[in-house]
């Protein structure tokens, strides 16, 4: 990468970071209301009970838009940037999409099975302009495969927006774990590593807004912005690690994804499996997530989004350890066992978090009890 490049990176960075925190200083003073519809159904799947505006998104596009914008009158030749190409608009029109999908669920609450058309026409977008995960010879599990890694990570970053700060430093940790990766290959793509930086820059900026005790939250807006524009990167960035003479499905095209993307694949299979058994549907907000179990326990939220966030950096340290050595089938298998233990720890953990839940709705419900059979006898 050319000085002026790392320059160009480092600009877009300080502006998004700036934009972001004027435009969310901005949202939060002149948008009371914004954000804010049907109150009794936010009450009862979000975290924190005080009402506050999910307008976060809005400044994650912006940002998003201005990068745009800086690649457009950048000099070409200067830079080495080539013209816009059909991935990249795949990527402009499948974010755009994911971007108005979450605005409107926002303002309207729009119905999961319209949600869920946005998320596949998402998807659509990408795979038409050939943005495509390459697991097998066959196209059509390409495809499908493709279809559900983006619709996932939807959810999955839209699920973890369910506390201060989590899934906005997730996010960050993601992007850098992706730009790292692309870096170690030696073949960075300058245009996407703009677009990553300036979303980036406006997360940091957001960030300043949604640390615990947060002002307001990212909403449906920014999660689903966010879920096409990393799942999207990611096939561009972190799903070519194959083996040359490997077999056509390789079980090692999944390590670095599955590092990068941890913690929310983490807590969504978690969330998904456990309202599974409960005979209970995965779309629909709780506060049954790995993070609440955590808080459970007794820890405080700013601790849970610092330890969730050193988990992932973590995870990243082990893909560039694994990227600057020999990779061999214990390298693989290292990887995957190191998953595994993660999540049976968090499993442990939120069973643990879930009793002693419980056990703190039993006791009021004792005394409360107690206190009834008193009255009882001082009026028999």
């Amino acid at each position: 990468m050319s000085d002026i490049q790392l320059l160009i990176i480092g600009i877009t960075l300080f502006i998004s970071f700036g934009f972001s925190i004027v435009i969310n200083k901005l949202l939060l003073r002149f948008s009371t209301n914004l954000g804010m519809r049907n109150l009794k159904r936010n009450e009862e799947i979000r975290w924190s009970s005080i009402r506050k505006p999910a307008l976060g998104g809005i400044s994650f596009f912006i940002c998003f838009l201005i990068s745009f914008a800086l690649i457009g009158i950048m000099p070409h030749e200067a830079t080495g940037i080539e013209p816009f190409n059909i991935s990249l608009l795949g990527i402009a029109g499948a974010s755009t999409l994911g971007f108005l999908i979450g605005l409107a669920d926002d303002a309207y609450n729009t119905n999961p099975l319209v949600k869920l058309f946005g998320q596949i026409t998402c998807a659509f977008i990408l795979i038409v302009t050939g943005i495509v995960l390459h697991v097998s010879s066959t196209e059509s599990v390409n495809f499908i495969f493709t279809i559900v890694w983006v619709i996932g990570m939807m959810n999955s970053i839209n699920m973890l927006d369910n506390m201060d700060g989590v899934s906005t430093s997730i996010s960050i940790s993601i992007i850098l774990g992706m730009i790292t990766c692309e870096m170690y290959s030696g073949n960075l793509d300058i245009i996407y590593t703009i677009l990553l930086v300036g979303v980036m820059g406006g997360l940091l900026g957001f960030l300043v807004y949604n640390w615990n005790p947060s002002s307001m939250y990212m909403g449906d807006t920014g999660s689903m912005f966010l879920g096409v524009l990393l799942a999207a990167s990611s096939i561009w960035f972190i799903w070519s690690e194959r083996d040359v003479y490997g077999g056509t499905f390789q079980v090692r095209q999944f390590v670095i994804p599955m590092l990068i993307f941890i913690i929310p694949l983490i807590d969504t299979t978690t969330v998904t499996i456990r309202r599974l058994m409960k005979k209970q549907s995965p779309f629909v907000g709780g506060k049954d997530h790995i993070t609440h179990h955590l808080v459970y326990l007794g820890l405080k939220e700013k601790t849970v989004a610092l330890i969730l966030l050193g988990i992932s950096l973590l995870s990243i340290l082990i893909v560039i350890f694994i990227k600057t050595m020999e990779w061999t089938v214990l390298t693989t298998i290292a990887a995957y066992a190191y998953f595994i233990l993660l999540f049976v720890v968090m499993q442990v953990l939120y069973q643990k978090g879930a009793k002693r839940n419980q056990e703190k709705l039993i006791v009021p419900e004792s005394k409360n009890q107690h206190k009834s059979n008193k009255r009882l006898q001082r009026v028999s």
